[in-house]
């Protein structure tokens, strides 16, 4: 018997099928004869009926009649009862052929409940199709239906049923097991198709109300825009708002955090308790500016020309500047460490930020760190909390009006750390380019692009700023200033701008070269210029009150200063001409330069204490015992009965805190005086830190302590050798004032001395 394959559509019993031409011509076949008795059965899988095998085929299928073939090659064939097909083959043409028995049915249902239910389910379908307009081919063709298994082949291919599930329709041996089947699929599908229209009809009214609201907003805005320009005094809060975020360039974030508050403020109305709060942000949101800028061209000529107008000296911080600078021009983007610059109070380092921004053409923020004990100060505070802010930052990015200024952090060394929380670690995202592309300030929520702010920190010492911070920065030294740098700062900057302060001519008033160079020696001590700022301020306002008073021309001299400044200045430590046994000069480093140090020792009979005096630190109090541990090894003979001595270290300006390793080989040094009673000329000084085999460590802060060393007449140093690479940053004016010898091992000293 010829048999048909057919793919994901369902053939029962007792169903006409009209099949076209076109179909037929799919079968490989034209040859059916009315009468001729032929099988459907369904393929397994999806494939080409040109490529199907036997073993693709079902096991059950539905035995069928040719009726009617008419010219045209169309066909009606009328379906009878299911059959098992025992043995397929596939001929040369390509047409199958099989041997098929009779498949029996269960008959459970009775044709009266058969037909009624059909009847109900059937009137459903013409209701449903007049419903949603499926039109009158649909009526026609279900009019027709005679019984449940016509409707299941005829919507086969409209229900949302897997082939599987098909093939089990025809696999059902029980009628009314597959009679239920069909209603429980025909009435889902009905279902699903309400649902879905439903669905349809609700998104279509939900669009249409959506772009009637937008035509109006746009109607709506345009003639408020017109409003607007004719009458720009009466402009709302919102809009005016609104206007600024739609011209601020936010990021979407950003925009979306903007309008939701817009939103909050224009349902609270200027008399709720929120308006104010909701205002200040967007006054404060709409004030940053949010464009990317583009990278600019920089002229490093130009860029010397201003750090050499602006700043006298300082060669390595310029030229290391200039390097970051390069850098920047190279890779069209802020790139490069971020400058920590260390040194004393006055020695520019602020000061040169605003030279950096003036040589990039870059606006310039400056932002006082010192004190600052709340990590809110630098993320803001949330804005839940009355009297919210936003943080430093963000405040400065705001006063600078720019995305890309120059930011200085001033006194980052002066960040307290406390049960308050730690605004250091703060400090982390802003200064880490890979955190601060998205920095949030906790007032805004929302995050800001501080990748293109070229950062400047600044401070006194390193000894308080955290390890993770400081690893962050690049740290540049700035070293106090000789006399000859002072008199040429005060030459070409500080006279010229206090004469400009004061409202004072040239041809009013001439200061001498004499004069100044008094001022610098004897009414400042100090590694920068601050006070030397003070004094010639305080001249140049005497000399004003000259000027009111009559005078037309005044002379500043070096006998005059007495009148100006007053009669005495400042007292300079110089170191005597002798000194008795005990006695050292050494040299200290403190964040406002550098210092004279006489270490003071004194043995008296007693119980072998050993007293400490002059508000040391822990450091210092361990070289004592350093010291004296070495002293003991080198010389047993003399300090054989230091256990019925006391001896009393002290060093002198007891209400100044002292800290640091450095005066180790200057303690050692006065002990050996001591025990040996030799005297070490006063004018020999010494710094270094010692260890207990009595080697001699490097120290800092080389040059703060050698420009000391000139000032307190001090003619011979020793210094640690591998301090001697330090040497080429001394300035040669302080070089040639002093001896300076290297050491490596503190008998290397005494040895020198005449001690050992």
């Amino acid at each position: 018997m010829k048999l048909i394959p057919l793919y994901d559509v369902i053939i029962l019993p007792d169903v006409t099928f009209y099949f076209k031409k076109e179909i037929v011509d799919e079968w490989q076949t034209s040859d059916f004869k009315e009468g001729e008795e032929i099988v459907f059965a369904i393929l397994k899988s999806d494939v080409d009926l040109k490529e199907a095998k036997a073993s693709d085929i079902s096991e059950i299928g539905v035995k069928a009649v040719v009726e009617i073939v008419d010219a045209e090659r169309d066909i009606k064939i009328v379906t009878k009862e299911r059959v098992t097909i025992l043995n397929c083959k596939k001929g040369e043409n390509g047409i199958f052929d099989a041997e098929v028995e009779l498949r029996p049915e269960t008959k459970d249902i009775s044709d009266e409940e058969a037909g009624e239910r059909f009847d109900k389910i059937k009137s459903e379908y013409l209701k449903f199709i007049q419903q949603y307009q499926w039109g009158l081919w649909a009526r026609s063709f279900m009019i027709h239906w005679k019984n449940m298994n016509e409707l299941c082949c005829s919507m086969s291919s409209y229900f949302v049923i897997t082939p599987e599930e098909k093939y089990k329709i025809v696999e059902i041996d029980s009628e009314k097991e597959r009679f239920d089947y069909i209603e429980n699929i025909a009435y889902e599908f009905m279902e699903m198709a309400k649902v879905h229209n439903e669905a349809e009809d609700e998104q279509q009214k939900a669009n249409e109300s959506i772009y009637r609201e937008s035509a109006l907003k746009k109607q709506i805005d345009i003639l408020q825009k017109q409003l607007d320009e004719m009458h720009p005094e009466n402009i709302s809060d919102v809009r005016m708002f609104q206007k600024k975020i739609e011209e601020s360039g936010m990021n979407e974030q950003a925009r979306r955090e903007a309008e939701k508050v817009l939103n909050r403020m224009k349902h609270e109305g200027q008399d709720g308790h929120e308006y104010g709060m909701l205002y200040d942000y967007l006054d404060f949101a709409t004030a940053l500016d949010w464009k990317k800028k583009e990278a600019e061209s920089i002229d490093l000529s130009k860029a010397e020309e201003v750090l050499d107008k602006d700043h006298y000296g300082l060669k390595k911080v310029k030229d290391r500047i200039i390097q970051q600078l390069a850098v920047m021009a190279l890779n069209k983007k802020q790139s490069g460490s971020i400058l920590l610059f260390v040194g004393p109070p006055g020695t520019g380092k602020t000061s040169i930020g605003q030279s950096i921004a003036e040589a990039l053409g870059r606006k310039y923020v400056r932002i006082s760190l010192g004190g600052i004990r709340d990590e809110a100060e630098i993320r803001g505070h949330r804005r839940t909390y009355i009297g919210a802010m936003p943080g430093r930052i963000m405040e400065g990015i705001k006063q600078a009006g720019s995305s890309n200024p120059v930011m200085v952090l001033d006194e980052v060394d002066k960040l307290v750390h406390d049960f308050s929380g730690d605004p250091a670690s703060a400090l982390l995202e802003v200064l880490d380019p890979e955190q601060n592309f998205s920095f949030t300030d906790h007032y805004m929520n929302v995050p800001y692009d501080l990748s293109d702010v070229f950062f400047i920190c600044t401070a006194n010492s390193l000894g308080t700023i955290p390890e993770p911070l400081l690893n962050r920065m690049e740290v540049i030294n700035f070293s106090g200033y000789t006399a000859v740098d002072k008199f040429n700062i005060a030459k070409k900057h500080l006279v010229p701008k206090a004469m400009k302060m004061a409202g004072l001519k040239k041809k009013q008033i001439n200061i001498t070269d004499t004069a100044i160079r008094k001022i610098i020696s004897d009414y400042t001590a100090e590694a920068g210029v601050r006070g030397l700022k003070k004094r010639i301020d305080d001249v140049m306002r005497y000399a004003a009150v000259k000027v009111v008073k009559g005078e037309e021309k005044i002379s500043v001299k070096p006998d005059m200063l007495h009148e100006y400044l007053g009669k005495r200045g400042i007292i300079r430590e110089e170191v005597p001409s002798s000194f008795v046994p005990g006695i050292v000069t050494g040299l200290a480093w403190t964040e406002a330069g550098g210092e004279i140090l006489y270490i003071e020792t004194k043995k008296v009979k007693g119980q072998g204490k050993v007293i400490i005096t002059g508000q040391l630190g822990d450091v210092m109090r361990e070289s004592v015992e350093i010291a004296l541990t070495i002293v003991r090894g080198m010389l047993p003979e003399e300090t054989k009965d230091i256990e019925k001595l006391d001896i009393h270290i002290h060093v002198p300006e007891g209400a100044v805190p002292k800290d640091g390793p450095s005066a180790g080989i200057t303690i050692v040094t006065a002990l050996t005086s001591l025990f040996t009673k030799k005297k070490v000329d006063p004018h020999i000084a010494m710094t270094g830190e010692v260890s207990l085999r009595g080697y001699v460590m490097p120290i800092g802060g080389l040059t703060e302590k050698l420009m000391a060393a000139t000032r307190a007449g001090v003619k011979k140093v020793f210094i640690p050798d591998r301090n001697e690479e330090d040497l080429e940053d001394i300035p040669d004016e302080v070089k040639e004032k002093l001896e300076i010898v290297s050491v490596k091992k503190i008998t290397d000293v005494l040895s020198s001395l005449g001690l050992k």
